[in-house]
């Protein structure tokens, strides 16, 4: 045997690993990074939130993480930490529901083309026969954005009952309108076709998998000592339970709003999409899956005139649109895809830069004030720019 060609062959291959080891995340500006730091304390000094944590991946590496503030003010002060647990919102239509639609895609047993009637007979009354899958993933179903919080008073079973007999507002197709009840919808269709509920279904396949362990609904005592409290409930300040009212009366389960999770789950979450459905030996997705899920499609969105503007979004995530923030003022527009959650939570994913941005609040904390907007931008405008987009 040679010697020498092992030796060169051995040094070949140490080379190109400290070479990779040495540069990764190693195109990220650090410095501008640290710019995070004020936005977020000067958010939370103009009262627009009480605390938040702040998650950066970029090549695949936690590029930052902190967490700021309180994350109760009342009835006592306690100290954000980064592993607190929030409730996500409206971060649970793609996270959630709309991963699981992507598998029952994948699986061959839903396609974004299927009428909903064809899963759920009962829907197709008063003129929605012609909504289908895709239709509710771009908002451009024509349902209402909220029906009633009295439609849900029975629980969830008369609820469900209560969308199937719905009146649409427009049209499938013609425009643009982001409606919850479009994802509640969704939710019952992974329950149909999936064979168990969004919950169940989002757990077993995308949950456990990503072993993203502090994520699920309605969380179990022991993780509620980490949960931040949102707004009031009867006068009293929600923890551990759903925000939403209308999620709240389906049992803290819902296509549109229910989920918990932390800023680390979601890094874990967003790197699996920016390696094309795989993390550490585990697929979720096929790549093709994660192109179909995340890929933009023009939607119809109409101004107050009645105008009909440009907007993008993907199958359950935002691209362009008014709910846009969390981009920032430097990520190209079109080229990624987000989505934010009323409690303060938003997720920006970037695949031209291998970026995500993760900004957990719970701006609703202590009265159901607050304003996440800003800090999502600020933020979303300073990675960019630490990626060498601006």
């Amino acid at each position: 045997m040679n010697w020498f060609w092992v030796f060169l062959c051995v040094l070949c291959v140490l080379c190109v690993l400290c070479g990779e080891s040495s540069s990764r995340g190693a195109d990220i500006d650090k410095t501008k990074l640290a710019e995070i730091d004020t936005a977020v304390e000067a958010a939370i000094k103009r009262g627009e939130l009480p605390g938040a944590v702040v998650v950066v991946v970029h090549a695949d590496a936690v590029a930052y993480r902190k967490a700021f503030g309180n994350r109760a003010t009342k009835p006592d002060a306690v100290a954000m930490t980064s592993d607190s647990v929030f409730d996500m919102a409206s971060l649970t239509k793609p996270v959630a529901t709309g991963t699981s639609i992507a598998l029952l895609i994948q699986q061959g047993k839903l396609k974004p083309e299927d009428l909903v009637s064809k899963h759920w007979p009962e829907f197709a009354a008063n003129g929605k026969d012609k909504v289908t899958v895709e239709h509710l993933l771009l908002h451009t179903s024509g349902l209402i954005a909220d029906n009633a919080i009295a439609d849900y008073a029975d629980g969830k079973a008369k609820a469900i009952e209560r969308i199937a007999g719905l009146k649409l507002e427009a049209p499938a197709g013609t425009r643009f309108k982001y409606s919850d009840v479009g994802f509640i919808v969704l939710g019952e269709l992974v329950e149909k076709v999936g064979g168990m509920p969004v919950d169940k279904f989002a757990k077993k396949h995308v949950f456990d998998p990503l072993k993203m362990a502090d994520t699920g609904f309605n969380p179990v005592d022991a993780l509620k000592k980490r949960v931040a409290p949102t707004g009031l409930r009867d006068s009293k300040i929600i923890l551990g339970e759903v925000h939403d009212p209308r999620a709240f009366k389906m049992g803290g389960v819902a296509g549109h709003a229910g989920l918990f999770s932390t800023a680390d789950d979601m890094a874990r979450y967003c790197r699996m999409l920016l390696r094309d459905g795989e993390l550490d030996g585990t697929r979720v997705l096929d790549a093709k899956t994660v192109k179909l899920f995340t890929e933009a499609h023009a939607v119809p969105v109409l101004d107050k005139a009645g105008k009909e503007l440009k907007g993008a979004r993907s199958f359950g995530w935002d691209v362009d649109t008014s709910y846009s923030a969390p981009r920032g003022d430097g990520f190209k527009k079109g080229e990624g895809y987000g989505h934010t959650g009323f409690t303060g939570t938003s997720v920006w994913v970037d695949p031209g830069t291998k970026t995500a941005v993760i900004i957990l609040t719970n701006r609703v904390h202590p009265d159901d004030k607050g304003n996440a907007t800003p800090l999502r931008r600020a933020v979303g405008t300073i990675v960019a720019a630490a990626v060498g987009k601006k």
